[in-house]
């Protein structure tokens, strides 16, 4: 049996990895999380419990076995300590890695950056330290599209230049690609990047602009809109994504295509969409019209993300199937039924 590590499975898009792995029953899976307080931990513990890993049941490096999923197993264990991680490694010997684990958000690297530089360069250094002692088949981590920074260079291309990241977050992202190449360079570890855009849906965050957008036009309050609405964003669906992460997980398990032993993808939509629209198309799904604030940019964000996936296309036939507003009134359903109920004061 396959045994995959995946990191971050209380977090939104490995949630949803672990739930789509799991129809495949020749994986044995293994999931960490901290269950950081970054944003509102009861989506986070809710996710865990879709995935049959009962909340009360979960102490800090005690293995909890799902009751939905048979290969499925949950530990609570942080990136940063370091002989805990390395013990997983030695117990489990797995064969593949997914790191999805990482300190999210743009905005919260200029308020707490020590802990961007903790879970996402020192964590990430304990995954390739741990991979590279346990002779790991292939790496395949998250990095994100604000390594490309404010690129007037329409649509971002894994091949073009990415030195001058304008977040902290964007900087580790693009210290996470380093490391990875580093590390094939030094020890032969083969690793594959993923450049994420804007990646939304059920069971998202609650920090990200359309969770934020339907909470609050649903309680009328007012939402901040930044750039006065004229940002865009490669807003893309989260089935599209696991879609696009079960392709390249098969691809290099089968050695079915010439992928680089070090390589770099972009994971988008391939169609921005203007912050305006999204909350356009919010208030008309909630039928409901927004109170405005409209403000300038604020430091860090980028004005817009649009992916070339010329290049994962060609490796393996993928493409987004989702459009904005189907991607948008599935996410609100969610909310309405579940995230409501879910968060309620």
């Amino acid at each position: 049996m396959t045994k995959i590590l995946i990191t971050g499975t209380a977090g939104f898009i490995g949630y949803h990895l672990v739930k789509r792995l799991n129809l495949n029953e020749s994986f044995e899976i293994i999931g960490i999380d901290n269950i950081s307080s970054y944003y509102d931990v009861r989506l986070k513990y809710g996710r865990l419990k879709e995935c049959g890993i009962e909340p009360e049941k979960i102490e800090y490096r005690k293995p909890v076995v799902s009751s939905k999923y048979r290969n499925y197993t949950f530990i609570k264990l942080d990136l940063t300590d370091k002989q805990n991680i390395f013990q997983l490694f030695e117990d489990r010997k797995f064969d593949y890695v997914i790191h999805l684990a990482a300190q999210a958000g743009v905005r919260y690297s200029l308020v707490n950056p020590h802990l961007y530089i903790d879970s996402n360069i020192v964590g990430f250094l304990n995954i390739l330290e741990s991979c590279r002692k346990h002779n790991i088949k292939h790496l395949i981590y998250a990095s994100s599209s604000t390594v490309y920074g404010n690129s007037t260079k329409i649509p971002f291309t894994e091949k073009d230049l990415t030195d001058t990241p304008i977040s902290l977050y964007a900087a580790t992202k693009k210290a996470n690609e380093l490391m990875a190449y580093t590390y094939y360079h030094l020890f032969g570890l083969r690793s594959i990047g993923l450049r994420f855009f804007t990646v939304y849906g059920p069971w998202g965050r609650s920090d990200m602009a359309l969770f934020i957008f339907t909470k609050k036009i649903l309680n009328e309050e007012p939402i901040e809109i930044y750039n006065f609405g004229k940002m865009w964003r490669d807003f893309t669906y989260i089935d599209d994504v696991i879609e696009g992460i079960t392709y390249i997980l098969n691809l290099i398990m089968n050695s079915s295509c010439n992928l680089n032993d070090v390589e770099i993808l972009n994971i988008g939509n391939n169609s921005p969409t203007e912050l305006s629209k999204l909350v356009e198309n919010v208030e008309i799904l909630l039928n409901k019209k927004a109170k405005k604030n409209l403000l300038p940019v604020p430091p860090g964000d980028v004005i817009e993300t649009f992916a070339d996936i010329t290049k994962l296309e060609n490796l393996t036939g993928w493409r987004p199937k989702t459009d904005i507003k189907t991607g948008i009134r599935k996410f609100i359903d969610w909310y309405k039924n579940i995230a409501l109920d879910l968060l309620k004061e």
